[in-house]
């Protein structure tokens, strides 16, 4: 008769082949977001023209979402970023995150604010290849946050709004504060962060980052 060790070992690895231990609750995977685009639908046909519909180009990692092949110009006071891309699917109001040092390029002051909080943010103008819109809201900065499911929150000790701290190993990693928990039905586990954060710890989409609460 195998030993309690040779016994327990094979008992783990039923249980892993049965997928009962499928997520490694001792990290979380990352993903960096470039500024990017959400639009109304409303909005994607003054810009694109009536009755368009997005072109998926991939996947993301959140279900259901996904990049596009189109792609605006944002434009403030003082100037322009082309080439900025859309996100999909159409949302019920516009919405534009952006990096910290597009401000300064902008010539707007945007605030940090979780992706859909959008009163008393401001505007952006937004140019298409069929139009242009001027959004009275909707530019942010996107708060660092991480998506769960709710089982992943229970399993965390975290529930939905709550703010921790993460850990982020390597030569140039430390510490990030204010991180808020998005927890919902439909959310896969990952942290996102904006490359502008990403840069200053070097992180990258292999990276993989701690809570410490």
């Amino acid at each position: 008769m195998a030993n309690y060790e040779e016994l327990a070992a094979l008992v783990l690895e039923a249980i892993k082949e049965g997928g009962y231990l499928n997520k490694d609750l001792s990290s979380i995977p990352v993903g960096i977001s470039n500024r990017h685009i959400h639009l109304s639908q409303a909005d994607l046909e003054t810009l694109f023209g009536a009755g368009y519909q997005l072109t998926k180009t991939k996947d993301l990692s959140q279900p259901m979402q996904y990049a596009c092949k189109e792609t605006l110009i944002i434009a403030g006071p003082k100037g322009a970023i082309e080439k900025v891309r859309i996100l999909g699917p159409a949302r019920s109001e516009s919405q534009v995150e952006i990096l910290q040092a597009d401000c300064f390029k902008l010539g707007i002051t945007a605030p940090v604010r979780l992706s859909g909080d959008l009163q008393g943010t401001p505007g952006v103008t937004l140019i298409g290849p069929k139009g242009s819109i001027l959004l009275t809201q909707g530019l942010v900065i996107a708060q660092r946050h991480i998506h769960m499911s709710l089982e992943d929150a229970k399993n965390f000790g975290v529930k939905d709004g709550d703010r921790v701290t993460i850990q982020i190993d390597g030569l140039r990693g430390g510490t990030y504060s204010n991180v808020v928990i998005r927890a919902t039905n439909t959310s896969a586990l990952e942290f996102h962060i904006d490359t502008e954060e990403a840069n200053a710890m070097a992180l990258t989409s292999s990276s993989r980052i701690t809570i410490l609460k």
